[in-house]
């Protein structure tokens, strides 16, 4: 069931059921309202009846009989019985003068001063006349024609109206609750336009303040997300291929080679080595592209924890000169810093490791004393680590470029690497919340400044 036919058809129950209750109300005041005005009118025809013939001496039973008969026309079936205080009838308008029909009604009146009477279809009243000191008990009885028929022509405009009612009811709902539903129904029909190829669109609403206004922008950041996560996708295949297609066919080229002919153990021994070069730069670039994928994940999904910057940097040292015996590597803090806690962040230590290794890499690389010096600072909750090397420097017109994934400048392609260390780097240190800028001289060096905040992502 659509939610617009459920929408209007609940609705309509309810509106339904306030109208069925009113009208319910309605009829029920104004049948018991029928009913007093009628029963007050019988018991003003009961007193006058006995007024008539008990106090006025003039006129008898038979006058009173013929002006019951000259109140037929506003009181149908009349029928009046007067009884003395013996209980005998000293007046009855009766056909037959068959009184039987109110005896069952004589113990009620006596323990009170009036009752009410249902006869088949008639109503009835009986009361008490006091005159003198005598007792006289009267019932009157009639069938409120007039009565009746209004009742039932209200039941009918009652009826009728419900049912017009509901019908309007049941329309009127079923329009509203599609004007209602517009705005989720265009939600939708923009939604069915987003396939894998256009996730670049948005949803879009009137207004921007209501609840449909929230679901697009929940759409939206799904979308988003879902781009975010086709692109780099895409980009991780589009780089992949493109990146690995050229040693591959370097290791594949340098076995065909080897295979034409038979060979000296130690020209095998030449193409293992330039095979296992081959496979270590192989290992690196599929490393990087790895890492390059996983810095376009949100920081949620890594472990956050509180780490000192400069111990990562320490570990950093440790790790490369290890490695590369003939870097010089060089962490100093500034002087003006005062407090070393003021050195700690909440972040993920292997991210960092990867981005400041990339960049002080690229300093030892490119310089021709393979010298980095690193400095720390802090100032108004803010670390700042800058990176500096007299290399070979990046060409002015090349600094806005160097970010790119796999772009690497002119001057640097002598060198091995596959330029996806600067790019790795700062998607990794935007993660943290924090900014990487570079000042750049070709020839001169570079320096590379690290800003990061204190204390402000939150441990998940």
């Amino acid at each position: 069931m659509k939610i617009r036919f459920r929408l209007s058809l609940q609705f309509s129950i309810i509106v339904a059921s306030i109208l069925v209750l009113f009208s319910v109300g309605i009829y029920y005041f104004s049948s018991a309202y029928r009913e007093k005005e009628f029963l007050n009118r019988l018991e003003m025809k009961a007193i006058s009846n006995a007024r008539m013939l008990i106090d006025v001496k003039e006129i008898d039973g038979a006058m009173l009989k013929l002006i019951d008969q000259n109140t037929q026309s506003s009181l149908y079936s009349l029928q009046v019985l007067i009884l003395n205080p013996k209980n005998q009838p000293v007046y009855s308008n009766f056909d037959g003068n068959d009184t039987s029909v109110f005896d069952q009604f004589l113990n009620d009146l006596s323990s009170s001063e009036n009752i009410k009477l249902r006869l088949d279809n008639a109503e009835g009243i009986g009361v008490k006349y006091y005159s003198g000191n005598q007792t006289y008990k009267i019932f009157v009885s009639a069938y409120d024609k007039t009565g009746m028929k209004q009742l039932a022509h209200l039941r009918i405009i009652l009826l009728s109206g419900l049912i017009i009612c509901i019908f309007i009811i049941w329309f009127s709902g079923y329009f509203f609750a599609g004007k209602a539903l517009y705005p989720i129904s265009k939600v939708v029909s923009q939604v069915e336009k987003i396939t894998a190829s256009n996730l670049n669109l948005r949803v879009n609403t009137s207004n921007p303040h209501d609840e449909i206004a929230q679901l697009a922008a929940t759409f939206n950041s799904m979308l988003e997300r879902l781009e975010a996560a086709f692109k780099m996708q895409r980009n991780f295949v589009s780089n992949a291929s493109h990146e690995l297609r050229t040693p591959l066919t370097s290791i594949t080229g340098q076995i065909e080679v080897a295979l034409i002919s038979q060979r000296q153990p130690t020209e095998y021994e030449n193409i293992l080595r330039s095979l296992l070069e081959d496979i270590k730069g192989l290992n690196a670039l599929s490393n990087g592209l790895l890492e390059l994928a996983q810095s376009n994940l949100d920081l949620t999904s890594f472990k956050l924890i509180p780490l000192r910057v400069d111990e990562t940097l320490l570990e950093i040292q440790t790790d490369m000169t290890r490695q590369h015996p003939e870097y010089q590597i060089n962490i100093d803090y500034d002087e003006k810093l005062e407090d070393e806690s003021n050195l700690t962040i909440v972040g993920n230590n292997n991210l960092l490791k990867v981005a400041f290794r990339n960049l002080i890499d690229n300093g030892c690389k490119f310089s021709d004393d393979k010298r980095v010096d690193v400095k720390i600072s802090s100032t108004k909750g803010e670390i700042s680590i800058s990176i500096k090397d007299l290399g070979i420097g990046i060409p002015k017109n090349e600094l806005d470029k160097v970010f790119e994934p796999f772009y690497r400048a002119k001057n640097s392609r002598s060198k091995v690497g596959h330029g996806i260390g600067l790019s790795l780097a700062l998607k990794i240190i935007e993660l943290h919340k924090g900014t990487l800028s570079i000042d750049s001289m070709e020839n001169t060096g570079t320096l590379i400044t690290v800003n990061l905040p204190e204390n402000i992502i939150p441990l998940s």
